[in-house]
């Protein structure tokens, strides 16, 4: 009988790219005020990419000649259901946010909740760097850093539909995909997992895999008897009832 590989999370890294509003202003000044009546168009989606964990490109949706999003988001909502995680650095508060209002201002259907793992949101809570951003984690952990780029690439796209820019935020956007996948993969061992794809309580829940060894055990303050594992594939904790881990290898 062949042996079935182990299951493997869905995991699905996206990065998008925004426009800023464009307003009609008297003047200028640092504590001015812009009310939303002198908007005359309103900040959009440029482009979202997006890789599946493994894979080796980056793919890319861009909104339309007319600079409209509406056929790019209704591709990408597809491919966001069929994920099981969501990684995106800001995810959360960003990406995620600006996703759902575009979809809400065409009518493009969106599952309310999604498990999204933000790397920044990770960064704060589990760790302690000087910097949260993604162009500081990637050089902290000697893997890269962002693209420089500079606001008239904005001007130019928004005003001009200037593609030579275009294809320049494209590659831009591809790379920040590509650093914010390398960094979570160094993260990931660190955090607690948010899926488990294990078939068994005793099988680690990041890869499924049985090649799992003690690392740790404890008794809570109610009593009860915990159990911390490592996985020895990917590298992953993970802390149950000691019961359930030893039912587990029984079967």
């Amino acid at each position: 009988m062949t042996k079935q590989k182990p299951a493997k999370i869905k995991r699905l890294f996206v990065d998008i790219e925004t426009s800023p509003n464009v307003a009609l202003i008297w003047e200028s000044g640092y504590d001015i005020q812009v009310n939303y009546d002198a908007i005359i168009r309103e900040r959009t989606i440029i482009c979202i990419g997006y890789k599946w964990a493994g894979d080796k490109n980056v793919n890319i949706l861009k909104w339309n000649h007319n600079q409209n999003d509406y056929d790019m988001l209704e591709a990408f909502i597809p491919i966001l259901d069929k994920a099981d995680e969501i990684v995106a650095h800001n995810g959360i508060d960003f990406d995620l946010k600006w996703i759902r209002t575009r979809c809400l201002k065409h009518n493009i259907s969106m599952m309310p909740n999604y498990t999204v793992l933000d790397t920044i949101k990770l960064a704060r809570s589990r760790f302690k760097f000087n910097s949260n951003a993604l162009d500081y984690l990637s050089r902290y952990l000697d893997i890269g850093k962002k693209i420089e780029t500079k606001y008239e690439m904005w001007k130019k796209i928004l005003l001009e539909n200037d593609q030579v820019e275009l294809k320049k935020m494209i590659s831009y956007c591809k790379h920040d995909v590509n650093l914010l996948e390398e960094v979570w993969n160094r993260l990931n061992p660190y955090v607690l997992a948010s899926t488990n794809i294990a078939k068994f309580a005793n099988h680690c829940p990041e890869c499924g895999s049985s090649n799992v060894g003690i690392n740790k055990r404890r008794i809570t303050a109610a009593g009860y008897k915990k159990i911390t594992f490592r996985c020895s594939d990917c590298g992953k904790y993970h802390t149950m009832a000691e019961s359930k881990f030893m039912k587990g290898k029984q079967i």
